[in-house]
């Protein structure tokens, strides 16, 4: 009986663990950001959103637009609090020959990009 205990004991710490991971991959349970409101795309200097922020709204930018970021910012986190989605790329031209990746608006949070970032586009829905 004890070692049915024990092992129940452990199987429960693996499933917590695990879903805890799980939690970080998935995007729940990461903490957002305090300097990104509503409406904007923010990417941030460094991992966990540290260090330097840029903003991106459609208020600065057109749909389908490339933005790019200054020479010297390569973003490393970033955040999607807009209703759209954004395709953030490698390049600062937003070439298809680079790295790229979409992200759905409506509250996408990254504390890890897969690459830097070094441009943006903000899509129609």
């Amino acid at each position: 009986m004890r070692n049915i205990s024990l092992r129940l004991v452990g199987v429960a710490t693996v499933v917590g663990v695990a879903l805890v991971a799980g939690a970080g991959v998935a995007g729940a349970g990461v903490a957002k950001p305090k300097q990104c409101e509503r409406g904007e795309f923010c990417l941030w200097r460094g991992e966990g959103y540290a260090g330097e922020v840029r903003r991106v709204a459609l208020e600065s930018s057109s749909p389908g637009e490339c933005v790019s970021m200054p020479a010297g910012f390569d973003a490393r986190s970033f955040a999607n609090r807009g209703s759209r989605p954004v395709t953030v790329y490698q390049g600062r031209d937003c070439a298809t020959e680079g790295e790229f990746d979409t992200y759905p608006g409506g509250g996408t949070f990254v504390p890890e990009g897969p690459y830097v970032v070094r441009g943006v586009q903000i899509w129609e829905h």
